[in-house]
């Protein structure tokens, strides 16, 4: 996991290192992204006889695309689908695998280019559809605050990196055989991506 983030740190420095190139304006330009990256998930709990018990989470890929348009040069709304899966343990055994796919819809505040760099900080609503491997699980809302930056190589394509957190409501997973789990959906992921610009 250490070595995740310290790349992750390293992309992003280099990218701010990056020379000069061809940021524009955004007011009025349509764009599609496409990301890979890593999640981390919030450790659930578990209910058994004898009490609650940690059902813990591992690391896990995360990937999907969206689609952006600027509203004017500061403003960008963006919708996002991404999916991630991951096995859920408790003492060391396998409850099962969680899927978790995201639709977020929410607004970037862009900050003024430098050179072809463009920082930005957004924030949503999120709609996560979840679902058990053995079992099933509840489809649940949640809130997301994200920082990242866009690296213009021309004025049609940039490199995108991005770290989102999401905060989320609870989600019952009802399971087939055994007990019932409370699995929360929160989550901090670390993207990488391509943007592409049609106009």
């Amino acid at each position: 996991m250490k070595q995740v983030v310290l790349f992750f740190c390293l992309l992003c420095m280099v990218m701010f290192m990056a020379g000069n190139a061809v940021a524009d304006d955004l007011k009025g330009r349509f764009g599609v992204t496409g990301r890979l990256g890593f999640l981390i998930p919030a450790d659930s709990e578990v209910d058994f006889p004898d009490g609650k018990h940690v059902a813990e989470t591992s690391t896990a890929f995360v990937g999907g695309g969206g689609l952006i348009y600027g509203v004017d040069n500061n403003i960008a709304l963006e919708l996002d689908v991404t999916h991630t899966e991951f096995d859920m343990k408790t003492g060391g055994n396998t409850l099962g695998t969680v899927e978790t796919n995201n639709l977020s819809i929410g607004a970037q505040y862009r900050f003024p280019k430098n050179n072809d760099i463009v920082p930005y900080i957004g924030a949503g609503i999120d709609v996560l559809v979840n679902d058990f491997s053995a079992g099933s699980a509840d489809t649940v809302f949640g809130l997301h605050l994200s920082g990242g930056l866009d690296y213009f190589i021309t004025r049609e394509l940039a490199l995108t990196g991005e770290l989102k957190g999401v905060a989320a409501f609870d989600a019952d997973i009802n399971r087939t055989v055994g007990t019932r789990i409370n699995y929360d959906p929160s989550s901090i992921a670390g993207t990488f991506g391509v943007r592409v610009f049609f106009n």
